[in-house]
């Protein structure tokens, strides 16, 4: 099980200055390239300042151009916000000025506040449909010349420019629902999950669904699973209880991006108070440190091997969660100190 990294541009009130958050982003890629993480992830999302990524392609590159290694990941782009020839050009050029570091994430999005704004009128709900349009017709273009008559797309003869250099660019699905488990599967694409704030049971339901589809699939499926989790790794009482009550604030936020329950002023959205969560979001700090990666460094080192026992090709290490920049740092070079090469001390035992 290889380790990655996933962090957002994030900015949880208006006295932080966006160009420490810049900065210390880039600062943590740098410290997971040099601690040997497989990819690092930039998602998409838009008018919010909790995830400030207006197109993952432009921050990727930012990185590879400071990065040796890591692999460029785009996790997630939202298909119903793009058209098929400026996706593949954009993607494709990332793949050659990183000389072949791209992975290719595409998804169906989560907020219908930016739908409402990015493409009025669809309903998150259907916009599996133009993910399932997209991705075969970016597929085409980076082959060379294609004509597309779909539902949602429409254009003459046309090709990708540039071509991706390497010959078969890995792709990277979002799943969590069966229909698009069973799609990824379908469509030899990689598989990304993030159980949310779920405990241990969700991420076994996902193993079950992806087992599932397999089996619809007569067993043939050659892609890699990867799941992504908040973090936070700590080993004074301080941290921890900052930790928590970070993830309730963030949470508290998202919960708002997803139900629509409070405002967004200035791309801040309210912290929705709890009780208004009932049901949707597990806010007990006891719940909230035994679901995610959080605890001492022998703590997350359990958590891990629970992951890996559900058969995972590769684990998401979400660093953005509200936590501040220093304690981030913190508790990413203890993952990196003082988990990674335990685990990696356990594999080599358990193999021989």
């Amino acid at each position: 099980m290889k380790f990655q990294l996933a962090i957002n541009l994030e900015r949880m009130s208006p006295e932080t200055d966006m160009k420490d958050v810049r900065d210390h982003t880039l600062e943590m890629v740098k410290m997971a390239d040099a601690a040997g993480f497989e990819i690092a992830w930039a998602a998409e999302h838009h008018a919010m300042e909790m995830t400030i990524a207006p197109n993952p392609f432009q921050i990727l590159t930012w990185w590879g151009e400071h990065t040796k290694n890591i692999r460029l990941g785009v996790g997630v782009v939202n298909a119903a916000y793009w058209h098929p020839i400026d996706l593949a050009g954009e993607a494709a050029f990332l793949d050659l000025i990183s000389d072949g570091r791209l992975e290719f994430g595409i998804g169906s999005g989560a907020y219908q506040r930016e739908f409402d704004r990015m493409k009025p009128g669809l309903d998150q709900k259907d916009s599996w449909r133009y993910m399932q349009e997209m991705l075969p017709v970016v597929r085409e273009l980076w082959k060379g010349d294609y004509e597309h008559n779909g539902t949602y797309w429409q254009f003459p003869r046309a090709t990708s420019c540039p071509k991706p250099i390497q010959d078969d660019v890995p792709v990277w699905v979002a799943a969590r629902s069966p229909i698009t488990f069973d799609y990824a599967v379908e469509n030899d694409c990689n598989i990304m999950s993030w159980p949310l704030t779920m405990p241990m049971s969700e991420a076994e339901a996902y193993r079950a669904r992806l087992d599932e589809s397999i089996a619809k699939n007569g067993g043939k499926y050659d892609g890699r699973w990867v799941m992504m989790r908040h973090a936070a790794v700590y080993e004074t009482e301080a941290d921890r209880q900052n930790a928590l009550q970070s993830v309730r604030v963030q949470l508290s936020q998202f919960g708002n991006l997803m139900t629509q329950t409070g405002d967004v002023v200035n791309g801040f959205p309210e912290a929705v108070p709890p009780e208004k969560l009932e049901g949707n979001f597990r806010y007990d700090p006891a719940t909230l440190e035994e679901n995610l990666l959080f605890g001492s460094p022998s703590q997350v080192l359990e958590k891990l091997k629970l992951y890996e026992d559900l058969g995972l090709d590769g684990f998401i290490y979400y660093a953005s969660m509200g936590m501040d920049m220093d304690q981030q740092k913190r508790s990413l070079q203890l993952f990196i100190d003082k988990v990674i090469p335990e685990f990696k001390r356990r594999k080599i035992a358990d193999a021989g």
